[in-house]
């Protein structure tokens, strides 16, 4: 009778210990492929090894027009450490537009044109800016909604740079 009400205990044990280890798996980000304003195919698989932050922003979006300067300055310190950003508009815009307007802000990493479909793909948050975080193996770590500022990108991002590929 006693070993009936332990086996049922350790049992109970080794599924929520299961569950506990799946909720805690990361979840891949989605292998999108998009064009980027000069035509080029990007691929989130083609970042592999890196960390990558996938910004979806638009033109018109006064506090991703704030939080874009922040972006240029980390891309240009942390690149070294394999930290990538990838800019996705949204909704889509006119690709003269956004040339403009990342020059403009001298974008010093990729822009592709987005769409609804492109962050429904990891979110159905309307929020703008929005800011996902893919570790090196391609696991989103962490979605961030609004602008990212400095605590933030220290506790979410500069951990995964420490990190060696």
């Amino acid at each position: 009778m006693k070993t009936t009400g332990l086996r049922k205990l350790l049992l109970a044990f080794v599924v929520l210990a299961a569950v506990a280890v799946g909720a805690s798996a990361q979840q891949q980000a989605p292998n999108l492929s998009l064009k980027d304003i000069n035509g080029k195919t990007i691929r989130l698989s083609d970042f592999r090894g890196k960390v990558l932050l996938v910004n979806f922003w638009a033109t018109w979006c006064l506090p991703c027009r704030a939080e874009i300067p922040d972006l240029v300055k980390h891309q240009r310190r942390y690149r070294a450490r394999g930290l990538r950003i990838l800019g996705i508009t949204y909704p889509p815009e006119r690709i003269a537009e956004v040339r403009r307007f990342t020059s403009k802000l001298k974008m010093n990493y990729p822009v592709v044109i987005g769409s609804k479909e492109n962050k429904r793909a990891f979110t159905s948050s309307e929020t703008l800016p929005l800011t996902i975080v893919i570790d090196r193996e391609g696991n989103i770590q962490s979605i961030i909604e609004g602008i990212m500022y400095l605590d933030e990108f220290k506790e979410k991002v500069r951990p995964l740079l420490s990190s060696a590929p």
